[in-house]
């Protein structure tokens, strides 16, 4: 399976149901909560979601080399390979 990176906020309810449903499918997954981040370690991690989608938007979740922005379960269960 595919790594997995998880960009998300604590406080986002998509981002939320995001992290759900990956655990629910099996899928291990690294994620970052961008809004509990020092400044110092914030701006790195913003710049690299902008290189990833030309945007910043929550969730983004990259699967290898495929990046997914937003909440898009049927895009993600493609992208993992897997059956839910």
């Amino acid at each position: 399976m595919e790594q997995c990176k998880l960009y998300s906020l604590s406080t986002c309810s998509h981002c939320k149901a995001c992290k759900k449903f990956l655990g629910d499918c099996g899928v291990e997954f690294e994620f970052t909560d961008v809004d509990l981040l020092s400044d110092e370690d914030r701006k790195p991690v913003l710049d690299e979601i902008k290189n990833l989608t030309s945007r910043c938007a929550f969730p983004t979740v990259v699967i290898g080399d495929k990046v997914i922005v937003g909440f898009k379960e049927q895009e993600i269960k493609e992208a993992l390979g897997v059956k839910v």
